[in-house]
């Protein structure tokens, strides 16, 4: 299942604001210094996707994956999006400096 805010919702539909509404992917982020993370972007849908519906817009994911994660929340705080799930991959270092990481 994936959870939207009210505070999430309201953002995603002023980016849709006078642009024609498309699916919004949920997946797996493998770049980063923190290691793999969820990540949010826009997407057609598949075969192998979930889809939930919240204010006239579609959440897409991979069922594989969404099985994993359990249930995914997404938020939206101060400067950007949260999104929490029950998938903690691992990988990343603890830190970065310079943009380089280090333990």
């Amino acid at each position: 299942m994936i959870n939207v805010t009210k505070p999430a919702q309201e953002q995603v539909r002023m980016y849709f604001e006078g642009k024609e509404i498309t699916p919004i992917r949920i997946f797996l982020n493998s770049a980063g210094c923190g290691g793999p993370s969820l990540a949010m972007a826009l997407d057609e849908k598949k075969d192998t996707d979930a889809v939930f519906t919240f204010d006239e817009v579609e959440y897409i994911m991979d069922k594989n994956l969404l099985e994993k994660a359990g249930p995914v929340d997404i938020d939206f705080a101060g400067t950007g999006f949260r999104l929490e799930s029950a998938l903690k991959p691992a990988g990343g270092c603890k830190g970065c400096s310079g943009g380089t990481c280090g333990s």
